[in-house]
């Protein structure tokens, strides 16, 4: 096959912005959302089947315009998405400079659609059964693969990148994840798609869905402030590291295979003696555990080595009061289990870990989100690839999101997929699985090294869901 930079080109391009100016407005931004100033944009993308039976749509160029003109509609609720971020130096009373700030400056300046084609390329060769991800292929299909958030002040927040496939469509997302998290991410998503069926009579218009909340939340309670960086230029505290070679798989978790793994965990803590945190297990934390203790075991770290699972977390419900769930920022935090060495973790078992995953969300409230913030405030910074601990197993996006609903008016997705951002050696992410029911998927990301270890793992592949083959057709 020949190289993916080859068999994707894109043929035109096209700014979208909200139908209708509105007043100009500044979004300051959080201790939060300034973390993220040094990640990779969110790269995730969902594919299709060709449209079959909408005269409408009946080509690539078609679906472009139908999404477009749906998305400027959608831009007129989520406006700050077509804004860009802007920065702000802070002087104190003698001129001199002690930091900048960010905020988002809502002014309309839209958002981007691209329309590419693969060549030669089909739905079967984006997902093969029981194989790697084609890490090149897939990312091909992905705008502004190499970019990190801060670089909005001169990129736009979104970009989608529409691939016409030899028999689908691959509709590929980049955006900003210092604008909002992967909550408010999917939201938007799906309120675009809920509008796109309207446009084509297939449902009503999404009137009734409860707007997004873009007012920043302060701990006091007040207006929010925004939070002011320790340098000159933003610029300064960015950090551009290229990942190590990785390999990547797509691994599928039935509802019977899920409840299996946390029966098994139950009757591990039921014979320790721990009935409080048998009673409490979750298919969540029995997945954690397995990948946790798998991936460590196929680390081969010495027995001096510490370990823990870290989880990303959403902070709206653990907030007192609450946050609304249509909050649209960035409100999450990686939480951590305890450090245990390497070989304790295999020894003490399944059960053992999949508590000790409990007891980290268990342990994550509103007094301890404050205490978080007000370390942060203290002594401001912003996530990069430098604080990634190579012992530890990272779990992140969540079965939760609803991937699989977003019909844009020619059926449900056959498969969701990311870009490279954001991904490292031990980086998992969970996906629905597109039967529901309570299935998983977890995109899981190795070393060679690693990946050669894991395939030889029994009791991790005993776990794994054979994948079904993808059928022809419409979704």
């Amino acid at each position: 096959m020949p190289s993916p930079s080859s068999m994707v080109r894109v043929l035109s391009s096209r700014t979208v912005r909200p139908p209708s100016p509105r007043p100009r407005e500044r979004i300051p931004f959080t201790s939060w959302d300034a973390a993220f100033l040094s990640a990779n944009y969110i790269q995730k993308g969902l594919l299709f089947h060709k449209p079959k039976d909408q005269a409408a749509l009946s080509t690539t160029a078609h679906v472009v315009d139908h999404l477009a003109a749906a998305l400027a509609d959608t831009l007129a609720v989520y406006y700050p998405v077509a804004g860009r971020f802007a920065t702000e130096q802070h002087k104190d009373d003698t001129g001199n400079v002690v930091g900048c700030s960010v905020h988002i400056d809502c002014d309309g300046q839209g958002v981007e659609v691209l329309h590419a084609v693969a060549d030669g390329v089909s739905v079967a060769d984006v997902v093969p059964p029981d194989a790697d991800v084609p890490r090149d292929l897939v990312g091909s299909f992905f705008p502004l693969d190499d970019a990190v958030n801060y670089d909005a002040v001169d990129h736009p927040l979104f970009v989608v990148q529409v691939t016409d496939l030899a028999d689908g469509v691959f509709v590929g997302f980049a955006y900003n994840h210092a604008l909002s998290d992967g909550t408010a991410f999917w939201d938007l998503v799906n309120v675009w798609a809920a509008t796109a069926r309207a446009r084509l009579g297939l449902a009503p218009p999404p009137s009734s869905v409860t707007p997004p909340v873009f007012k920043r939340w302060s701990a006091d309670g007040g207006p929010a402030a925004p939070v002011v960086l320790p340098c000159a230029d933003v610029s300064e505290l960015i950090d551009r590291i290229p990942p190590p070679p990785l390999r990547e798989r797509m691994l599928h978790f039935s509802a019977e295979s899920l409840v299996a793994l946390k029966e098994r965990a139950r009757q591990d803590l039921l014979a320790a003696g721990d009935a409080v945190s048998a009673a409490a297990l979750t298919r969540f934390q029995a997945l954690s555990s397995l990948l946790w203790r798998c991936i460590t075991r196929a680390r081969r770290l010495s027995p001096e080595q510490e370990t823990t699972c870290r989880v990303a977390i959403n902070n709206r419900a653990r907030l007192r009061p609450p946050l609304p769930q249509e909050y649209f920022g960035t409100t999450i935090y990686a939480i951590g289990t305890e450090p245990v060495r390497a070989p304790e973790l295999l020894e003490r078992g399944h059960g053992w870990a999949a508590a000790a995953v409990g007891r980290a969300v268990a342990a994550h409230t509103d007094e301890s989100i404050r205490a978080r913030v007000a370390a942060w405030t203290a002594k401001p910074m912003v996530y990069t690839a430098r604080f990634f601990d190579q012992t530890a197993t990272m779990v992140g996006s969540s079965p939760r999101f609803d991937m699989y609903g977003c019909d844009f008016g020619w059926g449900r997705p056959v498969a969701a997929r990311s870009g490279k951002g954001n991904k490292s050696d031990g980086k998992t992410s969970l996906y629905p699985g597109r039967e529901g029911g309570g299935s998983m998927d977890a995109e899981l990301t190795l070393t060679p090294e690693h990946m050669a270890a894991l395939e030889e793992d029994d009791e991790f592949w005993a776990a794994v869901t054979p994948d079904a083959p993808v059928t022809k057709g419409k979704a």
